[in-house]
């Protein structure tokens, strides 16, 4: 992999950059009575699209925000210029990963059919995040986020609108345990413009359609996990090598699943959790690959997956499948909504590196370029550590961009253990250990897991 490209300046990412910065901290103070210094932060915005076919819409609601005119059209309107802006960086950011990997791409997804929507409960939901814009950050209290709540509960019950219903329960959940806004010591910025925006496109009819589904036979050979732990739900996303039974180019598919759990069960114990849900972590710890037969799957490269068409295969070790078959791999093409900087995470394998930085912040180095490395993301429910990390041969990761550069997450590393090369994986324990970290923390997840059930059985009897 061409290390050396990861380092070499973007031209216009840094300007796109500071727009979407500029309209973002217009939001903190809200948009009723728009000041001097919110009125640029919304003509930057309306200049980085000055040449698409955004253009005039976005300049006239910027124009009537600034009056503080602005209706719930102009806010939709400056949300979708917000989000393009962010998909050109992305896609500018993954073509950069594509040179550099030397990896095929797939075709541009195709959208899928698009269910009846309810238009008055798009209407509410485009009002509320309305009044929230108004209000701005600072701005918000708890008779304005708690009046969400009717209209999100109709949400919920509404397949269809599942996907905004999801995005506005966490949202106002936030915004309700931060209020006042106007006593907040620190805004979550970009973040909650992220929610503001995406809940804006979301609420236009047509914009949440469901994916391409089609069906795909062959032979899955996992690459490592990805655990994302919050302190009421867990996921663990598998990223895989896909070989077609028909003999077509491989390509990078992904499985999660995803639980609910209470915040005792932590580190290794949510395997547990996770587990009777994804027999694909079996296959993952033991080292095999699985069989599969007619699985759906999205255009995205997402497995919707179903245990009744797969099976466990052969041993495939994961990094003969990064040697072998990974730069051959075709990517899938990146749906329009989910094009964001944050959510670029590209399987890559490296090898020759050199290492610098303690094990807290180490990068490894190619022929004088660096790639940072981010340990912060490797989770305790797994035997890879930094110091693993800092003493390896050999990493399979994710290629990812975070405050401004590239960074690795690492899946798996080969590391030396007794002057023997061994594989240590982030997901080892996914289906089982007999390490004996391992089982101690299993051991303790279940027996919090048994106080837990008792404790809920007592309060069910009375």
């Amino acid at each position: 992999m061409r290390t050396d490209l990861l380092s070499d300046p973007l031209a216009g990412l840094d300007e796109a950059l500071t727009a979407v910065d500029a309209f973002d901290r217009v939001l903190v103070s809200g948009l009723l009575r728009p000041q001097p210094a919110q009125i640029t932060g919304l003509t930057e915005l309306a200049d980085a699209v000055a040449g698409s076919p955004l253009a005039v819409r976005v300049a006239e609601a910027a124009e009537k925000t600034a009056a503080g005119a602005a209706g719930e059209e102009h806010f939709v309107s400056l949300a979708v210029a917000r989000i393009a802006v962010f998909g050109s960086v992305h896609d500018a950011l993954l073509a950069r990963v594509t040179e550099a990997t030397g990896r095929p791409f797939g075709e541009e997804a195709v959208s899928g059919t698009t269910e009846t929507e309810s238009p008055n409960l798009l209407a509410a939901a485009r009002s509320w995040l309305s009044d929230l814009a108004r209000a701005g950050w600072q701005g918000i209290d708890h008779d304005l986020v708690s009046g969400a709540a009717p209209m999100i509960s109709a949400l919920l019950a509404e397949p269809s609108l599942r996907r905004l219903a999801v995005l506005l329960d966490g949202f106002a959940a936030e915004l309700a345990a931060s209020c006042p806004g106007a006593a907040l010591e620190r805004v979550p910025i970009r973040r909650w413009a992220d929610l503001w925006s995406r809940g804006m496109l979301l609420t236009l009819p047509g914009v949440a359609s469901t994916p391409a589904i089609g069906t795909v036979t062959g032979r899955l050979l996992p690459l490592g996990v990805d655990l994302l732990e919050h302190s009421t739900a867990a996921q663990a996303q598998v990223h895989a090598v896909f070989e077609p039974e028909d003999g077509t180019a491989p390509r990078l598919v992904r499985a999660s699943v995803s639980a609910p759990k209470p915040d005792t069960i932590i580190g290794a114990g949510i395997w547990q959790l996770l587990r009777p849900r994804l027999s694909l972590l079996t296959a993952v710890s033991e080292g095999r690959s699985m069989d599969l037969a007619d699985m759906p799957v999205t255009a995205e490269g997402d497995l919707l997956w179903q245990d009744e068409h797969a099976r466990l295969g052969e041993p495939a070790d994961a990094f003969t499948t990064a040697r072998v078959a990974l730069t051959t791999a075709t990517t899938s093409a990146t749906a329009p909504l989910d094009r964001h900087p944050a959510r670029i995470a590209v399987p890559v394998f490296l090898e020759g590196y050199g290492i610098e930085g303690d094990e807290e912040a180490p990068a490894f180095t190619f022929s004088g370029h660096h790639l940072a490395v981010d340990t912060d993301r490797l989770p305790t429910a797994g035997p890879l550590t930094p110091k693993a990390v800092a003493t390896s041969s050999a990493c399979i990761g994710l290629l990812r961009w975070d405050a401004g550069a590239f960074r690795l997450q690492p899946l798996a590393v080969e590391t030396t253990v007794r002057k023997k090369t061994t594989a240590v994986h982030a997901g080892a324990w996914a289906g089982g250990t007999e390490d004996k970290a391992g089982v101690k923390a299993e051991k303790a997840a279940t027996d919090a897991a048994a106080v837990l059930r008792e404790r809920a059985g007592r309060l069910l009897r009375t």
